[in-house]
């Protein structure tokens, strides 16, 4: 595939470099064909008068662009090295869904009429770039970022082209630049604290084990222990009773967490900003995410771990039970999972576990729930059918996931991105 890649990479740039576009093409076809067949076929002089002024305007604009091109290359070049060597916007994180400002600027283009430049970047991706005119009449670009990403360099393609849309000059420029972008939180605002659950005594609980005070009564049966009966009660009933203890569940001292990477996984890592960053994890906890190879106990390494587990290229591996096998377990019995709803149902990764011996608490997102109902006959017919917002998950779907995972895990919980809105197994609020 790399080879293949690199063809294509290589046709592109040699394709970027060809100075007329589809529109200059057939304009040029156009001139050839009036010119020999009624310029100087039928010696129509108005066609090849106007013929002649086309043409003459096609190779204006060519030297025009080309030239513009070769001088503002050479400009662009040294101002990014300027830039490179201030180190401007190296470490700056990002908001993905807003307009940022990259500070990355341009002089105005005032070498010849009619010519204007623009440029988009091309790796990272999801980037959407737009150039404003400063006070200083400078060009500055901002981008809106539809993404979370983490990369080390950065690709943008620069094209001057006339005004006409005939002739254009092309380049790509890459930069060893970092763009660090995390994702947006939109109205998540609180999350409830998420505690590692341990089978010690503490909250009632009957997902946990025996090991609570004795408070359950029920009657003498074969194989209780005697140390349980209740000797006085026998004594004034002469009925055998036992005594055991109940299911309780207490706060762990750590936290596991844990960010898995998918298809519409943009929730997810909201959800994992959030909880990192007001503290729902807790003082002692330990992060990390695909494509993370160490665990995290910081707040701004785990905060890259959550820009790093979208992939640029190839997809990451799943990496839960590596980070099962290095963290230290002490003192954690349960690992929460960030993981969209998608990504879990498609994913394997929850079924080994990697030795770890406690049990996983889920934390689901998702961006909107729907009711899936289907239309009517005649609104499928007579209109288009409605598209569901990316990530989005319809309410029905979701239930039946929820107890196809509930009677393996812990504690399951449901957090909608679009309203803020934290939901328990059965879809009730919290």
């Amino acid at each position: 595939m790399r080879p293949i890649n690199s063809v294509k990479n290589q046709l592109r740039a040699l394709a970027g470099l060809f100075p007329l576009t589809a529109r200059g093409v057939v304009t040029l076809l156009c001139i050839a064909l009036a010119l020999r067949f009624f310029g100087y076929g039928a010696m129509d002089l108005m066609v090849f008068a106007l013929g002649i002024c086309a043409l003459a305007i096609l190779v204006s604009c060519l030297f025009s662009v080309i030239v513009c091109g070769l001088i503002l290359q050479r400009r662009i070049h040294r101002e990014t090295g300027n830039e490179s060597r201030r180190g401007a916007g190296n470490g700056q994180a990002f908001e993905a869904g807003f307009p940022n400002e990259t500070g990355f600027s341009l002089p105005p283009v005032g070498l010849l009429p009619l010519v204007q430049l623009q440029w988009s970047w091309q790796y990272p991706d999801r980037v959407e770039s737009r150039i404003r005119t400063a006070p200083d009449d400078r060009l500055e670009e901002e981008i809106t970022l539809r993404g979370r990403c983490l990369s080390s360099r950065v690709t943008r393609r620069f094209e001057v082209s006339d005004v006409l849309g005939l002739c254009r000059y092309s380049w790509r420029l890459r930069r060893d630049r970092e763009c660090y972008v995390l994702p947006r939180i939109n109205t998540l605002n609180k999350l409830p604290l998420l505690h590692s659950l341990a089978a010690e005594d503490g909250l009632p609980r009957q997902s946990g084990e025996p090991v609570g005070d004795r408070m359950e009564i029920r009657p003498y049966v074969a194989g209780d222990s005697v140390r349980d009966i209740l000797w006085k009660n026998y004594a004034r009933t002469r009925q055998l009773n036992v005594r055991l203890r109940e299911r309780s569940v207490a706060q762990g001292r750590r936290i596991l967490a844990y960010l898995l990477s998918g298809p519409d996984d943009e929730a997810a890592a909201a959800v994992a900003r959030m909880a990192l960053e007001s503290g729902a994890l807790g003082e002692d906890w330990q992060f990390s995410a695909d494509g993370t190879e160490t665990p995290c106990g910081e707040i701004d390494s785990a905060l890259r771990a959550v820009a790093r587990s979208r992939a640029l290229g190839r997809p990451h591996s799943p990496g839960l039970e590596r980070f099962l096998a290095q963290v230290d377990q002490r003192g954690a019995s349960h690992c929460i999972v960030f993981a969209s709803a998608k990504a879990l149902a498609a994913s394997g990764a929850l079924r080994h576990g990697g030795g770890f011996r406690g049990r996983f608490s889920l934390v689901l997102a998702t961006d909107g729930l729907e009711e899936s109902r289907r239309p009517p006959r005649w609104r499928r017919w007579l209109l288009r059918p409605e598209q569901r917002p990316e990530g989005g998950g319809s309410r029905s779907e979701l239930l039946v996931l929820c107890r196809q995972l509930r009677g393996a895990h812990a504690s399951i919980m449901l957090v909608d991105r679009a309203t803020g809105i934290c939901y328990d197994d059965n879809l009730r609020r919290i």
